[in-house]
This record gives C-alpha cells, sequence and structure tokens, in this order.
C-alpha cells in the first residue's frame, strides 16, 4: 500500500505519474532521451544498466520493468539480465558492456565512486567518452527513480506478462509511446 493516496490503482512509477502528470511529463522526456535518444549503447544495452542500477538499489518494479524491456531488445533475452543481475563480472556480456557495468555500480554506490581506473577500463574496452556519460546520467537517473518509486511505497505486481507487454510497447514506440493513462518510467 503506497504512503500516500495516490488516487489511482497504478503499480510502480506509473502511478505516481499519474498522481503528478505534471512532473511525470519531464521525467518521461528524459527516460525516452536516455533510454531511446541517440547514444553508441544500443536500447537493449541501456535497459540491462537500467536493470542492474534498479537491482542493486532492490527497486523491484523498477527492475522488473527494465529487466523485461532489455530482454525484449537484446537477443540473449532474460537469460542475460538475470546472469547479470546474479554476477556481472561473469555474465556472458562483452568488455565493452561490461566495463559500463561497472561504472553503473559505483555510481549506484555514490558518484564519487567512479574512479579514473573505472573510466580507464571503459576506454579500454572501447568506450567512448559519450558511452561513459550516458553510463554515468543513466545510473544516476535509475538512483532517482528507485528511491521515488520506493519511497511511496507504490504496488509492484508479481505478474510476469505485465511486465512483458508493456515491454514489446517500449521496444516498438519508445516511452513517449506509452498510453497518456499509464506512463512508464
Amino acid at each position: 500500500m503506497p504512503h500516500i493516496a495516490l488516487g489511482n490503482d497504478e503499480p510502480g512509477v506509473r502511478g505516481l505519474f499519474r498522481y503528478r502528470p505534471e512532473t511525470a511529463r519531464p521525467l518521461i522526456e528524459l527516460a525516452e532521451v536516455m533510454l531511446r535518444g541517440e547514444s553508441p549503447l544500443t536500447h537493449g544495452e541501456r535497459e540491462l544498466i537500467a536493470a542492474h542500477v534498479s537491482a542493486l538499489n532492490d527497486c523491484d518494479f523498477c527492475y522488473r520493468s527494465h529487466a523485461a524491456n532489455a530482454a525484449a531488445q537484446l537477443p540473449q533475452g532474460m537469460d542475460l539480465v538475470e546472469r547479470v543481475r546474479a554476477d556481472p563480472g561473469a555474465a556472458p556480456v562483452p568488455d565493452r558492456m561490461r566495463a559500463p557495468l561497472g561504472i553503473a555500480t559505483a555510481v549506484q554506490k555514490g558518484g564519487e565512486n567512479v574512479t579514473e581506473a573505472h573510466v580507464s577500463a571503459a576506454r579500454a574496452a572501447g568506450a567512448t567518452d559519450r558511452e561513459i556519460h550516458d553510463t554515468v546520467l543513466l545510473a544516476a537517473a535509475f538512483c532517482m527513480v528507485n528511491r521515488y518509486v520506493d519511497g511511496l511505497a507504490t504496488s509492484v505486481p508479481d505478474d510476469p506478462a505485465m511486465y512483458a507487454a508493456r515491454a514489446g510497447h517500449v521496444a516498438a514506440d519508445g516511452y513517449l509511446g506509452l498510453p497518456a493513462r499509464t506512463p512508464e518510467h
């Protein structure tokens, strides 16, 4: 049960967005740019970073949402997402992706935890400054959204099919293309 009366039954951040549509719109636009806009990281890779940070923050709604989105957009599907969640160091991802996951992990602990060693490892694996930037922004933004969702104790559906259905819409239409009544982060 949410800590405040949201006036709707939408789960997770969607309920918060319906409660405050004036704050929802810029957050949805930011999600669209971060997760779907131009970047050397694919949509699926960015969704994987969002899921990874959400898992580290124990934000179940955001993890389930972005895990489903990543699975829908990565050839290895949910198996890869779950393997990254279990052990990102041993997960079968290329070094080009392992380094950004390491940066995202450091950001989740606190921005000051990102070191020159993280950045050097990312560059050595072929990451561009843009990929490093996008990873830090994405991880920091998801820390904020995770705390927003969990700080107000929003509801978390158990049905994986609900997350998978939304993931199909995100993969096809992005975040701005979701129905206005039920925005997704």
